[in-house]
């Protein structure tokens, strides 16, 4: 059995399914879970100031945002603060860090499909089962639309 799961979630609607799925590996044992949403950084390149678009509040307004959708995602399966988590990252090595950070022994994601051009561009939980240290459950979602 395992003793802390990360869920790392987008708020997609499959992440419902994979919230589901952890609660089903923990034995409903909701103090196991960790959740965690990586954003990824607004790309900052030389004359972006000419833009009417600054990417340093862009980049805070995704973050807010993040933060507000993980609390209103956590309070539907009683996750409190302490184990949610929003970070900025590349998602496959910042899931993996923070994974490390907290000593979890699992880590549960969701699965897109995999076909045409995904396979092409290959995904967070293809990229995270490499370099895992611990179980990766990765659970099927269907694709949205």
């Amino acid at each position: 059995m395992y003793k802390k799961v990360l869920v790392a979630v987008d708020f997609s609607t499959g992440s419902q399914k994979i919230m589901k799925r952890a609660i089903e590996l923990v034995a409903n044992d909701i103090e196991k879970l960790h959740l965690v949403h990586i954003v990824e950084s607004v790309p900052v390149v030389w004359g972006m100031h000419s833009y009417a678009i600054d990417p340093v509040d862009l980049q805070n307004k995704v973050l807010e945002g993040s933060r507000i959708s993980m609390q209103e995602f956590a309070k539907g399966f009683n996750i409190p603060e302490d184990r949610q988590q929003v970070i900025i990252g590349t998602p496959a090595p910042t899931i993996r860090e923070y994974q490390s950070d907290i000593g979890a022994d699992a880590i549960v994601i969701g699965s897109h499909g995999h076909s045409g051009w995904k396979i092409m561009l290959g995904s967070t939980a293809n990229s995270l089962l490499h370099g895992a240290t611990v179980d990766v459950l990765t659970v099927h979602v269907p694709d949205e639309n």
